[in-house]
């Protein structure tokens, strides 16, 4: 932090009124609008998270029981952990490329440039 710039935080109260809750919406709103395999457009994000590399593939619009049935056997073709949050499945590793050729196969299809 440089000297004579003052740090700005936001603690989520407001004096005057007394304390208050602070509301605020999620940052990610599911939608629970439910799709074939061949309607959803689905992308890849690659994270880094505590030195290790995250492949997530979503935006998902399925019963959480297909979901989780599809993700168990991705994870057991890969050899690899996961989970599924917030619409998103997340894949312990880079596995892009697998998971891409694992998806077409089931119906899937991706937006473009991904």
């Amino acid at each position: 932090m440089n000297r004579g710039k003052k740090l700005d935080l936001f603690i989520g109260a407001n004096i005057e009124d007394g304390w208050a809750q602070v509301q605020s919406e999620r940052k990610s709103t599911l939608s629970k609008e439910i799709l074939e395999p061949a309607k959803h457009f689905l992308m890849f994000k690659k994270e880094k998270r505590r030195g290790k590399t995250v492949t997530l593939v979503g935006d998902f619009h399925m019963p959480k029981t297909d979901i989780e049935a599809t993700l168990k056997a991705f994870k057991m073709k890969l050899g690899c952990g996961g989970s599924y949050k917030d619409g998103w499945m997340e894949f312990q590793g880079e596995f892009k490329d697998k998971l891409r050729e694992l998806l077409v196969e089931r119906g899937f299809r991706f937006k473009q440039k991904h």
